[in-house]
């Protein structure tokens, strides 16, 4: 059963919702979380939680739940197949967390979901919200099955599909991606690292490698037309064209796979009266450099302060949080994008581009730069 009342509805349990709605519970507010979903999803696009991540989910006692469970991952290298073009090292940033944790998204809203139980919280489901008013007071939503629930603000966290951004009337600007893009988690031998991300460049596009505590590797490509259910031969189809050269990677089993398209849009604005957006509601974007979830968390936290104090009476706390996180979501969209463009870029400027990247490269200040900017501490 759904409250008629609530301080805060979140709609969508995700990692950001579910961040948002602990975040709240931890400081004895009244939190309710719905998702469309009768369970949690057990299938993830995410795999990476960057140190400012890390850093703000203290504040829910979490990161140190997370840290054990992940491969500790010290280095992101981009490469044009065997040649190394940028080395990317997190080992000597200044934060508790020198590296990038991967991790299944799947186990990082298992780990926040207990926590939000933990605090008194739940995720009540299924319940699709159907529509929205608000006025002066409070925002009043109306679920499938006719519940209705009133509270003071409403969270949409309800990802790039939003209801919630779609009823409250804010315009999603930007555009959809010409490539798709296939994900598969794999069992492979051979020539990737299990300590290491690593964004493979080539004439046929991307393919991003990356190691998970279980053992397999997580690949991420650009395609035309992905197949919803890549198998062996396509994966290392993949591989073959764009992996590495010298030592053949060698996939032996596909434990998972999906395809997705992407879409490069951020909304007009992240809050509209006493509806407040965040995530994949706000903001969506190439996932090379795994910023999507990660923005989403930092997002959530931000924007749960914010409710603390506008729940206090200072409702300038949500117009700050929408004019700080907005700008923060235009550059991860626009660095995601330019990651995505240069491992696409035409054969013809492709020894031009690894020319420019190995002579940047070289630079200690770029590499540093670079490192901020992947691991979010560019964004404390």
């Amino acid at each position: 059963m759904l409250p008629a009342t609530t301080d805060v509805l979140v709609i969508g349990a995700g990692p950001t919702g579910l961040v948002v709605a602990a975040t709240l519970a931890a400081h004895g507010i009244g939190v309710t979380v719905v998702d469309d979903q009768a369970a949690g999803d057990n299938t993830s696009r995410a795999a990476v939680v960057h140190a400012r991540t890390l850093e703000v989910l203290e504040g829910i006692d979490v990161s140190g739940r997370l840290t054990p469970l992940g491969i500790h991952a010290p280095r992101f290298t981009i490469r044009d197949r065997d040649r190394t073009l940028v080395p990317v090292e997190f080992d000597r940033l200044p934060t508790r967390y020198p590296y990038t944790l991967m991790i299944s998204q799947a186990v990082t809203e298992r780990i926040l979901l207990e926590r939000l139980v933990e605090l008194g919280g739940h995720v009540a489901r299924p319940y699709r919200l159907e529509s929205l008013v608000q006025d002066a007071g409070g925002v009043t939503a109306r679920m499938s099955g006719g519940a209705v629930v009133t509270a003071k603000y409403l969270v949409g966290a309800d990802g790039m599909r939003s209801t919630v951004r779609e009823q409250a009337g804010i315009a999603f600007e930007g555009k959809e991606y010409r490539e798709s893009f296939s994900l598969a988690d794999v069992r492979l031998t051979g020539g990737v690292p299990d300590d290491e991300v690593v964004l493979f460049f080539s004439p046929a596009g991307l393919v991003v490698v990356a190691p998970l505590p279980d053992g397999s590797h997580r690949i991420v490509s650009t395609v035309d037309e992905a197949p919803e259910h890549p198998d062996v031969a396509f994966v290392q189809g993949l591989l073959d064209g764009r992996g590495p050269k010298r030592e053949r990677a060698v996939v032996n089993e596909v434990v998972w796979g999906s395809r997705f398209r992407v879409h490069h849009r951020v909304a007009r604005t992240f809050r509209a009266g006493r509806v407040l957006l965040a995530g994949d509601a706000a903001h969506v974007h190439s996932p090379a450099g795994g910023q999507g979830m990660n923005t989403g968390i930092q997002d959530a936290v931000a924007l749960a302060e914010a409710l603390l104090i506008a729940l206090k009476g200072d409702q300038g706390a949500l117009d700050r949080y929408a004019d700080a996180r907005r700008p923060v979501a235009l550059q991860v969209a626009t660095f995601a994008g330019l990651l995505s463009r240069m491992a696409n870029v035409d054969r013809r400027l492709r020894p031009v581009r690894n020319v420019v990247l190995g002579t940047l490269a070289r630079v200690p200040a770029f590499r540093r730069r670079l490192a901020w900017r992947l691991s979010g501490l560019v964004y404390r």
